[in-house]
């Protein structure tokens, strides 16, 4: 049975399927309700469906994993809700939040924040953390103001990576927000732009605007109030912190006076697009819900993410459009501001705001085409056979006659295959089986000549990580049933 259901998820692949979020039989880890996957084979075939983890891509992180026609037992529910609660904060958002402000009033020299356990600790704790690294120098309050700057950033790829924006990108946003009439900011998985909001702010010397981050990360409690920060997961619209956290939210999101709302959102390069599409339709709708708009009108968003995910992202948002504009960070080894060619990053903006309303910044290169109306790269020359600008990368593309479009400067037409493909590329062979060996019988993360490697299935789950999950799971059913015989 294990090999069998082996054999299904390395075959085929996994849809994820969007629940009614208010639906109470849905199970629950650590990080919220989770998700409704289904094992997918060739053509039409369908196969069973389960809940997993909708954050964490490693089992490492979250070994959360229930069929969805499973009976749990009562002892086995309280179990699981045993070990949720043991995996909740220490202290609830209100008891860090005066936390905080009990630690800025102490004097200079009494302030540490332990490294080791990521939070700010007071003298009669030093004690508990004496074997911690603790950073007991120039724990400012200004320092306190810019946590990205004081927190390590968490390094999981296959969980909740955090990639922190570069100022250049912060300042740009914000300059661009600004321009654009809008006084409300909702920060989802954008805590840097968060910081320099508020730090702009204080420094008065642009027109003051309120923010709201959003974030899976709940160290953020130690720094900002309620009204500031909401424990929140983007994959699943969960609030960690139930109605009192869902009130801040919903009160941010209403107009009063005329204050413009957008949201800014920058998830992890891994994550499903398909649930994180449906969060950002759910806040959308509250959006429309307290404001008095059409049906038809959409929450002013920006999505920050790679330009390959377009085909997805225009698929769920076909009103959204990509810009040309190259999204920097600070600890990221490739996505940095200045590179050429293919190591440009490759991170775009996507958004419903209109394109020729978006001035990008000229002293980097970028100019406006009067054709396509948009600003546009320096690399990103109009074709006239394609009438617009068709660069994804930052690249000059070079049209081909034969494809009637368009393509990368390292593509070559070919005759064997009908299309532009790379020159090593498999000649003859369909596009839709394995990219590594040819095989048609199986994708590119399921190739046993890479079993060696754990590659991620499409969004960011480890194929090879469920399936042993699965397996595990029916071997040691079938174990129990010959115990029975």
């Amino acid at each position: 049975m294990g090999k069998i259901l082996d054999d299904v998820v390395d075959s085929g692949g996994i849809e994820v399927i969007i629940q009614n979020e208010s639906d109470k039989t849905i199970p629950r880890c650590q990080h919220g309700p989770a998700l409704l996957f289904e094992k997918t084979g060739h053509g039409e075939e369908k196969g069973r469906r389960f809940y997993a983890c909708s954050a964490c891509r490693d089992r490492k992180d979250c070994n959360f994993f229930q069929w969805a026609d499973e009976k749990i037992s009562e002892a086995r529910m309280l179990a699981r809700e045993e070990q949720n609660r043991s995996k909740m904060p220490l202290f609830t958002h209100q008891e860090y939040f005066t936390r905080f402000r009990e630690f800025v009033s102490l004097p200079l020299e009494q302030r540490r924040f332990c490294v080791d356990c990521q939070m700010l600790i007071f003298p009669g704790e030093w004690t508990n953390h004496a074997k911690h690294k603790s950073l007991s120098e120039d724990v400012t309050v200004q320092r306190l103001k810019r946590p990205s700057l004081l927190l390590c950033p968490l390094d999981n790829k296959k969980s909740n990576a955090q990639y922190l924006f570069a100022d250049r990108s912060c300042h740009f946003l914000l300059d661009l927000l600004l321009g654009l009439g809008f006084q409300k900011i909702l920060c989802v998985g954008t805590p840097r732009l968060h910081e320099v909001i508020k730090f702009r702010n204080m420094e008065g010397k642009s027109p003051t605007v309120k923010s709201l981050l959003l974030d899976i990360d709940y160290r953020y409690c130690q720094f900002f109030d309620q009204d500031e920060f909401c424990h929140y997961n983007m994959f699943n619209h969960h609030f960690f912190d139930d109605e009192e956290a869902v009130t801040f939210f919903q009160g941010f999101l209403r107009e009063e006076g005329g204050a413009k709302v957008v949201m800014v959102t920058d998830p992890p390069f891994g994550g499903l697009v398909k649930p994180l599409a449906n969060s950002f339709s759910q806040m959308s709708m509250t959006w429309k819900k307290h404001n008095k708009v059409s049906d038809a009108a959409e929450m002013p968003m920006i999505w920050i993410f790679p330009y390959f995910f377009e085909p997805r992202i225009l698929e769920c948002f076909p009103s959204f459009s990509m810009l040309d504009y190259q999204v920097d960070y600070d600890n990221h080894p490739l996505y940095k501001h200045g590179k050429k060619g293919r190591k440009q990053s490759p991170v775009r903006l996507f958004t419903n705001l209109s394109p020729k309303d978006i001035i990008l910044p000229e002293d980097e290169g970028y100019r406006f085409c009067s054709v396509c109306e948009r600003f546009v790269s320096a690399g990103n020359k109009h074709c006239p056979k394609c009438d617009t600008c068709p660069s994804k990368d930052g690249r000059e593309w070079r049209h081909c006659d034969e494809c009637g479009r368009c393509v990368k400067p390292s593509w070559h037409h070919c005759s064997s295959c009908g299309h532009c493909a790379l020159p090593d590329h498999p000649c003859g062979q369909s596009q839709t089986g394995c990219f590594n060996c040819g095989s048609q019988k199986h994708k590119l993360r399921a190739c046993p000549k890479k079993h060696n490697k754990r590659m991620p299935l499409p969004g960011g789950r480890g194929a090879q990580g469920l399936s042993k999950h699965i397996t595990s799971k029916c071997t040691a059913k079938n174990k129990r049933k010959r115990t029975v015989k």
